[in-house]
């Protein structure tokens, strides 16, 4: 048996799973998953039903962990999912059953 994760992955995959803790970032990365492309917050309020502030918020948390990308078009914001990070985060399953878990290190 092996030894612990070493904190640095652990403190990495625990931003993750708090940045996805919530029901509505979980529905807005799916969302942007699904639509394949980069959308401005106006568009994503209207699929989520939420005020922007609060829209805003929550793409605010997933772009710290890079699970979106923000890019400047004109003066507006538009998020899209950081596909990099796809291949790269590891199940909750995988991580307490004990299987390898992929590195967070490199374009997460």
């Amino acid at each position: 048996m092996s030894g612990l994760l070493d904190r640095a992955t652990a403190l990495t995959y625990a931003s993750w799973f708090r940045a996805l803790a919530d029901p509505t970032r979980v529905q807005i990365v799916e969302y942007l998953a699904r639509q394949g492309r980069p959308m401005s917050v106006g568009e994503l309020v209207a699929a989520v039903g939420l005020a922007q502030s609060t829209v805003s918020q929550h793409l605010k948390i997933l772009a710290e962990v890079r699970f979106v990308l923000v890019e400047s078009v004109g003066t507006a914001r538009h998020y899209r999912v950081n596909d990099a990070c796809v291949g790269c985060f590891p199940s909750a399953a995988d991580v307490v059953m004990g299987r390898p878990a992929p590195s967070p290190n490199g374009a997460c």
